[in-house]
């Protein structure tokens, strides 16, 4: 078994002659007459243990303690003062720079062994709680990542699920999280709705976007995929897709303490489909009394339905979608969301024309 290291600090030979033949037997010792010389030696050795003098020219033993403990490679040896000043002033002056124990000079050397094996053993069981410690956390977070990914999974599944029933080109999810994106990260960089956007944790955010048409699931296929207008109680029946969704959300919430996904979530959902004129539904809020993720999800969800190909219409162009959001400033939309949304809507447009053919290939 590999000996422990002791690194025996003090300006006085025979204390380090008497120091070394005490422990020799027992531990692999190295001898220093200054502070300073044992710190040039700690730069390529670290020791198990150090006894340090108090009382030294050049650099005293608190000068020498206050140096190791200010280094992240040091800090954690352990120091026992050895000294001849019985006074308890200055034992609480080291204990207080992080020593861990006082030995008075002249000292007995079955006493001296038995002292640094104690300190030594609960050393060794110290770093192997923090180990063991480490290892627990990385169990734990691996375990919540395998969870956090599972729950993922499924929730993609099952929006992707809502997603083809109403569009046949698929990727409206996918594409409206992209649109998010966009906007939050340009309204974040504008400065603008700056008291609430940089709150937000935009990774929940964007994932939670997701769940905005969960409701649609309750709706019967043949409202949801009528290929003609639908009747006024038809559409009645389509709106309750929103608060279908919120409810659902709310159960859930109800159930679990994780509840800031789910918060973005029910927003989405709630509040994709008020307008800023209060002709909106399901409460027909208006202006600022609609959450701000919800008018940001009116747009988005909009520009999606125009420019995608579903079984009532043709998509539109990027231009006239953007068009017909422009000529709803203040009415449908946010005028200040509008107008950012007009600034880079060529992003858009480049989420679309990647995401379009490959989808519409899937329906050829």
């Amino acid at each position: 078994m590999e000996r422990k290291v002791i690194f025996i600090v003090d300006d006085d030979m025979t204390n380090l002659t008497v120091g070394a033949d005490a422990l020799e037997g027992y531990y692999s010792v190295f001898t220093f007459v200054s502070g300073r010389l044992m710190l040039k030696r700690l730069e390529r050795q670290i020791p198990d243990l150090i006894l340090l003098d108090v009382n030294m020219p050049e650099m005293n033993g608190y000068e020498v303690i206050s140096q190791l403990k200010s280094k992240s490679e040091t800090m954690s040896i352990p120091v026992i003062f050895l000294t001849s000043k019985k006074d308890e002033e200055s034992e609480l002056v080291g204990l207080s720079l992080g020593a861990i124990d006082y030995i008075f000079k002249p000292f007995s050397p079955p006493l001296l062994r038995k002292r640094i094996e104690v300190h030594l053993l609960v050393e060794s069981q110290r770093k192997e709680l923090v180990d063991f410690n480490n290892n627990l956390l990385e169990m734990v977070d691996a375990k919540t990542k395998t969870v956090v990914e599972l729950q993922s999974a499924i929730i993609n599944s099952m929006t992707k699920l809502v997603d083809r029933r109403d569009d046949i080109t698929g990727g409206h999810i996918e594409r409206t999280q992209r649109y998010i994106e966009v906007l939050l990260k340009s309204i974040l960089e504008c400065g603008i709705f700056d008291d609430e956007a940089p709150l937000w944790d935009l990774d929940l955010v964007i994932h939670s976007a997701q769940l905005h048409d969960i409701g649609k699931i309750a709706i019967r296929d043949c409202i949801l995929l009528k290929p003609g207008r639908l009747t006024e109680e038809e559409f009645d029946t389509i709106k309750t897709h929103t608060t279908v969704g919120e409810d659902a959300i709310l159960e859930i919430e109800g159930n679990t303490s994780e509840n800031e996904f789910l918060a973005y979530a029910r927003i989405f959902t709630a509040t994709h489909h008020e307008k800023w004129d209060g002709s909106g539904y399901p409460r027909g809020l208006k202006g600022d009394e609609i959450p701000l993720l919800g008018r940001i999800m009116a747009l988005v969800d909009v520009y999606d339905a125009l420019v995608s190909e579903r079984p009532y219409k043709k998509g539109l162009s990027h231009g006239e979608a953007v068009a017909i959001i422009a000529s709803e400033r203040a009415k449908h939309f946010d005028p200040v969301i509008v107008d950012l949304f007009l600034s880079i809507s060529d992003q858009f447009n480049q989420i679309t024309a990647v995401s379009t053919p490959v989808e519409l290939s899937k329906t050829a």
